[in-house]
């Protein structure tokens, strides 16, 4: 079997190189590397080793994946007519994509991968930097950064950063955890005589940058705490410290169940924003639905029943099972199609909770603002034909529910009992019209108590400009204010 022998030709200068690596490449007639840009190769070539780098093969590809994939096509095509030996930076097993791919692909060749010593970068760096990596550290590929990726407590050390187009890219993707003036360091040729430490602040990061395969960047954790407050675990230690035995005594005393009615003002306030297109005051009310979520988990989860992962997992694990159209492989056609899914996968999920038949009125939840739920009532019936044909037949019963509460309320043996239950099925009639027309009834009456607002306290206003009282006024004298209020589109 025929193989390819990957060594590592360490981190710096020759006096690094380990004693048995300088021989293998001493005895060997030829020897592939990934690239020619590194402190041993030249002098390695001044005693008659012969190299065949892949540095051109950088220059036919846009993205480094295809850069990859091509030296490892080549590598295993040149092993399957001979053994071969390739060397890389560092060691072969610390930042080395290559070798992991022909460590992938080798294998179902028939090719064996031998992997031999080589210092990697790191112990030259941690020693550049003064940082000892048992406090925690993360070793991150700068030409794949995400933001998800960067624990900002920790010490992280960014590979593969060539120039400064990928210190571009690593400086904007820190910018989203760190600010722009947060101090970096710049390390080059870690551990050899040309070593050079840079500091500078991260919005100069790619200004900084020169052209090597040396170059890696250094962020020092976090120690100020304020900077963390964007970071979900802090989110998450707070409401813990809020709960715990040094706490605050409200947040200690609350329950599930007197919590029920701050969720809902929080998610009502949160709609005002919405409606007022003020988006910082969403921001502000968004924290305030989402510290509400985080207390009922912390809750659970001093009561040992459910914690805030469960949360999470139980929903990311339904937002992929109701998407197949998006994380599988179903097909749809428009927004229609979605919903029809999300519906079926809805039931299905439920029905394999119960064998026990149940009404199509079920799921809908009782605490939902009785608008709102006579809404969904009445979108469930007419799923089943339980619906007027005409929106004139439901014009035709609001007209009915009028004159049955008008009756009500005008008789000698008027109940308030029975004017109630006609208000209600008044109220019934009106969200069968508002859905006909796609208006939802609960958002309705919300305008109309917003108007209401608006208008009154312009009434308000206008008394205290004229330094009265209400008692000073007639009913016809308010209206008139009323009609301003009205004529200013408040």
């Amino acid at each position: 079997m025929n193989e390819i022998t990957i060594i590592g030709l360490g981190a710096g200068d020759l006096e690094q190189l380990p004693l048995g690596i300088y021989k293998k490449l001493v005895q060997t007639e030829q020897c592939y590397v990934r690239t020619a840009d590194h402190p041993v190769i030249g002098d390695l070539k001044s005693e008659g080793i012969n190299f065949t780098a892949f540095d051109g093969i950088y220059e036919k590809h846009d993205q480094f994946e295809d850069v990859y994939e091509e030296i490892a096509e080549t590598l295993l095509h040149e092993a399957s007519n001979r053994s071969v030996l390739y060397a890389v930076p560092g060691h072969p097993m610390v930042a080395e994509k290559t070798v992991q791919l022909l460590l992938e692909k080798g294998p179902a060749l028939g090719i064996d991968i031998k992997l031999e010593g080589g210092q990697s970068f790191l112990d030259p760096l941690f020693q550049a930097v003064r940082i000892d990596p048992i406090e925690g550290f993360q070793l991150l590929d700068g030409t794949d950064l995400s933001p998800d990726d960067l624990h900002i407590t920790q010490h992280m050390i960014i590979g593969q950063v060539y120039d400064a187009f990928s210190a571009s890219d690593v400086k904007l993707t820190l910018m989203e955890k760190l600010p722009d003036d947060y101090e970096v360091y710049i390390v080059t040729a870690a551990g050899s005589s040309q070593e050079k430490v840079t500091k500078c602040a991260l919005f100069e990061l790619d200004r900084q940058m020169e052209l090597s395969n040396l170059t890696s960047v250094y962020v020092p954790p976090v120690k100020d705490e304020s900077l963390r407050y964007r970071e979900f675990s802090k989110l998450r230690r707070v409401i813990a410290e809020l709960r715990g035995p040094d706490g605050c005594p409200w947040d200690k005393k609350q329950t599930h169940e007197s919590l029920k009615k701050y969720l809902i003002e929080e998610a009502y306030e949160l709609i005002d924003s919405i409606d007022e297109g003020d988006d910082e005051g969403m921001v502000g009310e968004l924290g305030d639905v989402l510290l509400q979520v985080m207390l009922h988990s912390q809750i659970g989860e001093d009561e040992g029943m459910f914690s805030i992962d469960d949360v999470i997992e139980g929903i990311t694990a339904k937002m992929i099972r109701r998407h197949p159209h998006v994380f599988g492989d179903v097909e749809v056609n428009g927004e229609e199609d979605v919903l029809v899914n999300w519906q079926k996968i809805k039931e299905d999920e439920k029905g394999g909770k119960s064998k026990a038949p149940k009404s199509i009125l079920d799921g809908i939840e009782k605490s939902l603002p009785n608008l709102l739920r006579a809404e969904e009532y009445q979108k469930r019936a007419a799923k089943v034909g339980f619906d007027w044909d005409k929106v004139s037949e439901a014009w035709k019963k609001v007209r009915e529910e009028v004159q049955e509460l008008e009756e009500e309320i005008l008789s000698p043996n008027r109940d308030v009992e029975r004017i109630k239950s006609e208000l209600g099925d008044l109220f019934f009639a009106l969200v069968n019209i508002s859905r006909y027309y796609d208006i939802q009834a609960e958002e309705a009456a919300y305008k109309a108590n917003q108007k209401f607002h608006q208008r009154f306290t312009y009434i308000e206003e206008c008394i205290q400009r004229a330094d009265k009282k209400f008692e000073d006024y007639t009913l016809e004298e308010l209206d008139s204010y009323w009609d301003e209020a009205k004529a200013k589109g408040l």
